[in-house]
């Protein structure tokens, strides 16, 4: 019998800490972008996808940025799922992260396992971690609630046994959508049934991506002879895989690239989707789906100095690298589909182990090996066993109401719901989960006044989409209900609009420091550095001069006041702002580096230099970010120190 029971995963694990209090109005310009040449050399239909509803910004998720690196060992809240051939660990509370598949009759683990939880900047909003199997949804990259609580609750399978559900409701793109992972009786194959709905009107943009981690020394096979490449240069090209024009790599196998890539499989029409990591003795982990998954994928990270040092960044020393096999809906992640009102996404994954020939899986016959899989694939899993495994959960189970519920992800599905008036079988949002963060927004969508904050308190979460905007404008006036308004014109693109909002709310607020950091932003993302600088610097004054002096808040608007000010040439009033911030932030990592960079400013190289000498880290590091480099380079022509080395590109 497949069970399904709360568990407790102790891991070494750095704390999450509290997100940036700041709204997330910085214009979004993602890591994963193609530049303009190479867009218009892509054929049509890719172009269009690329091109669909690019993110404005973040708003309305939160940055999170809080986490630090001290590892401490933690409990975990977990699921496991099992049967007598697998057993399956989710993490509900960290974006319904399977964290281990572990094939009963072999013993052996199936995924990259990360021994630690440490948090890094690789989601859209920060804080992301490595390892297992995530669900990205959202837009092109790792998804907002990589750490964040889903919904979990016991629901009858289709087989009559225990199925996991997860779901929550995904607010960039302001979609619900659920993950049902369950274990038939007697399969070696872990079935995941996926929906996305579009309960509004309109179209929306839909993104999703299934990423697994591996043992990067694996051979990775798909049913392709030609993948598109991406790198972090931001090109996009077509190549014959797996040996490339040069002939002479083999790039099946992740060890052999030298920089952090994708290769995205083009999978042929017809051909049954799958892809498979496999070790020395042609066993590992198959991944296949039904057709609406299309995509499948292989990230490495590659074997120069930048690849190696984030791949330690994630994990504890000594711990073995790992690659990615994913599946999406689209050919890249570079794209989005349209998903009309109305209409849903399903699928079925299904996840488990595989066994070839060593000789021919691994051998330099690229046909044969492919062959080799897919044989042992069939025989494992049928492709028709896989369709009707979907029909049967979309027509049986996928309504089915919770049975037992197991965890309580947040409140913003049942405030959408109170206001749509949405009807969603299977993923119930009840008002029970409602809670502070949108007490504000009920009481708007009750009363149509929205309640301002509490006597200094900072201004509360956001909200963006297009029926919120109109019951703020309809709202009366007054500075917290201007700074909203403001917020979501802005998102909508409505800048000149936005600012006026804020302006007005400025001329009567007694707490003036959220609303000039709004302009700061406008200000800055408008090319006006000195007077954007000015107000940065205004806003964190206005706040530190308040007796209730919010931490965070000051760590926050001080990071983002001296950073301006440094681009301004106002080095002097830099110096006076670094030395109001709290003593415990300027001995953050990102403020040890902000500090080089003032002292920089000022000439004083050699006390730059003994910063990076001292050493720091800096915790929130964004994914490809290379001004680690760039300042080393203006301190001193040295190579760079390996400790400081995250560059995923050639010099």
């Amino acid at each position: 019998m497949t069970t399904v029971r709360r568990a407790v995963l102790t891991l070494p694990a750095a704390p999450l800490g509290p997100d940036n209090p700041l709204p997330a109005l910085r214009t979004h310009r993602g890591t994963h972008t193609v530049d303009a040449q190479t867009l218009s050399e892509l054929p049509r239909d890719m172009a269009r996808g690329i091109g669909r509803a690019p993110l404005r910004s973040l708003l309305p998720a939160p940055v999170r940025d809080g986490y630090g690196r001290a590892r401490t060992p933690t409990e975990l809240d977990a699921v496991v799922i099992e049967n007598d051939r697998l057993r399956a660990t989710v993490l509900p509370g960290l974006g319904g992260r399977v964290h281990s598949l572990y094939d009963k009759t072999s013993g052996r683990e199936l995924l990259y396992r990360n021994p630690v939880f440490q948090p890094a900047a690789f989601a859209l909003n920060g804080a992301w971690f490595s390892g297992g199997i995530e669900w990205n949804i959202g837009a092109t990259g790792h998804t907002t609630l990589s750490c964040s609580p889903l919904h979990a609750a016991v629901v009858r399978a289709p087989d009559g046994g225990r199925m996991l559900r997860l779901w929550e409701w995904e607010r960039l793109r302001d979609l619900p959508f659920q993950v049902d992972l369950w274990l038939p009786e007697g399969s070696a194959f872990l079935h995941v049934g996926v929906r996305v709905r579009n309960p509004h009107e309109r179209p929306a943009p839909v993104y999703w991506w299934s990423n697994t981690a591996v043992p990067e020394d694996r051979r990775v096979i798909a049913p392709a002879d030609e993948a598109w490449h991406h790198g972090y240069d931001r090109g996009l090209r077509r190549l014959p895989f797996p040996l490339t024009e040069d002939r002479g790599t083999d790039h099946s196998y992740p060890l052999n690239g030298d920089y952090a890539a994708d290769w995205f499989y083009d999978l042929p029409e017809g051909q049954r989707r799958w892809i498979a990591a496999l070790d020395a003795d042609g066993t590992g982990l198959v991944q296949t789906s039904t057709d609406p998954l299309r995509g499948r994928k292989l990230f490495l990270w590659g074997r120069e100095r930048g690849g190696r040092r984030w791949q330690e960044w994630l994990t504890e020393p000594g711990t073995p690298g790992y690659a990615e096999i994913q599946a999406g809906l689209a050919r890249t992640q570079l794209e989005h589909l349209e998903l009309p009102g109305g209409a849903e996404f399903s699928w079925l994954e299904a996840y488990g182990p595989l066994a070839a020939d060593p000789a021919t899986a691994l051998g330099d016959d690229w046909d044969a090996a492919r062959a080799a899989v897919e044989s042992g694939l069939a025989a494992a899993l049928p492709r028709a066993g896989v369709d009707a495994a979907y029909t049967a959960w979309r027509e049986q189970a996928a309504d089915s109401g919770p049975e037992t519920v197991l965890a309580v992800g947040s409140g913003w599905g049942a405030l959408e719901v109170l206001r749509g008036q949405h009807e969603l079988p299977g993923t119930p949002f009840p008002e029970s989960t409602l809670g502070p963060e949108q007490a504000p927004w009920r009481a708007l969508l009750d009363t149509g006044v929205l309640p301002a904050p509490e006597k200094g308190a900072p201004p509360g979460a956001p909200l963006v989409s297009a029926p919120w905007r109109d019951m703020l404008e309809t709202a009366p006036a007054d500075p917290s209900t201007e700074y909203h308004l403001g917020i979501a014109q802005w998102h909508a693109g409505d800048r000149a609009q936005a600012v006026r909002s804020w302006e007005r709310g400025l001329r009567e607020a007694a707490v003036r420091w959220p609303l000039l950091r709004c302009l700061a932003v406008a200000d800055r993302e408008d090319g006006h550095p000195a007077r954007a600088a000015e107000r940065f610097a205004e806003a964190f004054t206005d706040h530190a001069d308040r007796a209730a002096e919010d931490e965070a808040v000051a760590a926050a608007l001080g990071r983002e006041a001296v950073t301006a000010l440094l681009a301004a040439g106002r080095t002097g009033r830099a110096r006076e702002l670094w030395a109001r911030l709290p003593e415990e932030a300027r001995g953050r990592g990102a403020f040890r580096l902000l500090e080089a960079r003032l002292l920089l400013a000022e000439g004083a190289t050699d006390e730059a230099r003994a910063v990076f000498d001292a050493g720091f880290e800096v915790a929130d590091l964004r994914e490809g970010a290379e001004i680690l480099g760039e300042v080393w380079a203006e301190i001193t022509e040295e190579p760079l120190p390996y400790a400081y080395e995250f560059r995923m590109r050639p010099n």
